[in-house]
């Protein structure tokens, strides 16, 4: 079994470099257990008027401002831009979703086209996910968030995989039995790049389609797998559906198999929103509009957690290929967010 951390996202008031070491440690705590450990990350509170000093923080540790509301966020936008990317959320659950919502993503994709990355829009979000860019502070810690798609590198069925979560899951309670800020473990399903890192992958190896799996209670189990066996559950513990991080689904998306719609209705049913969704420099804004005030919509009916990150290169129109220069994005042909 490949037991990958895809994170461990401390939380912190101010950042010092004894947060630093302090991921060092936990990095090697699981190293030592024949975990690898992917990336390190720092998530501050977004509502300090006092800038943390980003200086003490090692480059390689991703940073975040959790989430932010939305004046702040256009205020320090240059600031954010400035910093190497810090990533950054808005909550709109209980705010009137309007047209300057819309024009400061596009703001976004015309000044710092590389921070559509780091910025998501989401509603009801959950806290203490060391997911970025939906990361939000609620008291110092620290979360774990695995990369459970390699797990299920040689599971013909989902209950094989299963078993391998629930033993990685095991396995990292123990490893922190001691550690009295551990938080928990954010159970969600990120999938990432190809092979066995791409959840499209695994279901076709199970001998569906994407299509066939649609139309199937295949996300149903696993979500519902992944909410009631971790053992310490903290932040989202949903099924993220990455179209361009997964680039097997990119390869869906340029197929013209994961529109919006279908995007939308699975992440209703099992998934945590729009992720990493291409979206053209020409594309409506009306239509960016209604599709944020739909997911409040709906996130807000069924008090579930939801977002939206869109992404551009900030150069491609629907119909242009992207060139995102950033290893964890595939490039593609970009569709008209409407279908038809």
């Amino acid at each position: 079994m490949n037991k990958i951390i895809r994170t461990i996202c401390s939380f912190t008031e101010r950042p010092t470099e004894n947060d630093v070491h302090e991921l060092e440690r936990w990095s090697r705590l699981f190293e030592d257990r024949g975990f690898v450990v992917q990336t390190k990350r720092i998530c501050v509170p977004g509502s300090r008027i006092e800038r943390p000093d980003w200086g003490v923080v090692d480059k390689t540790i991703l940073k975040s401002h959790g989430t932010l509301s939305f004046d702040d966020a256009r205020r320090r936008l240059e600031e954010l831009s400035g910093d190497g990317g810090v990533c950054f959320n808005v909550e709109l659950a209980n705010s009137d979703v309007t047209t300057d919502h819309v024009a400061f993503l596009f703001d976004i994709i015309r000044s710092h086209p590389s921070m559509t990355f780091n910025f998501a829009y989401v509603f009801n979000n959950a806290i203490s996910s060391p997911f970025f860019p939906s990361a939000q502070f609620e008291r110092e810690g620290f979360t774990i968030g695995l990369q459970p798609t390699d797990m299920a590198e040689g599971c013909n069925t989902l209950e094989a995989w299963f078993e391998n979560m629930e033993t990685a899951w095991k396995e990292v309670v123990d490893t922190l039995s001691d550690e009295k800020y551990f938080l928990g473990i954010d159970s969600s399903i990120a999938p990432i790049f190809g092979g066995y890192g791409s959840l499209l992958h695994y279901i076709q190896s199970l001998g569906m389609s994407f299509n066939e799996s649609i139309l199937s209670d295949t996300y149903l189990k696993m979500t519902q797998f992944i909410k009631e066996k971790n053992p310490k559950p903290v932040g989202l513990c949903g099924l993220m559906l990455p179209c361009l991080e997964d680039f097997e689904l990119a390869d869906e998306y340029e197929k013209g198999n994961f529109p919006i719609e279908r995007n939308v209705f699975l992440s209703l049913h099992s998934g945590l929103g729009i992720d990493t969704y291409p979206i053209g420099i020409d594309e409506d804004h009306e239509m960016v509009l209604n599709i944020l005030r739909l997911v409040r919509g709906l996130s807000n009916k069924y008090r579930k957690p939801l977002s939206v990150r869109f992404v551009s290169d900030g150069a491609a129109e629907i119909g242009g290929r992207t060139h995102f220069h950033n290893e964890y994005l595939k490039d593609v042909i970009v569709r008209k967010l409407q279908m038809g």
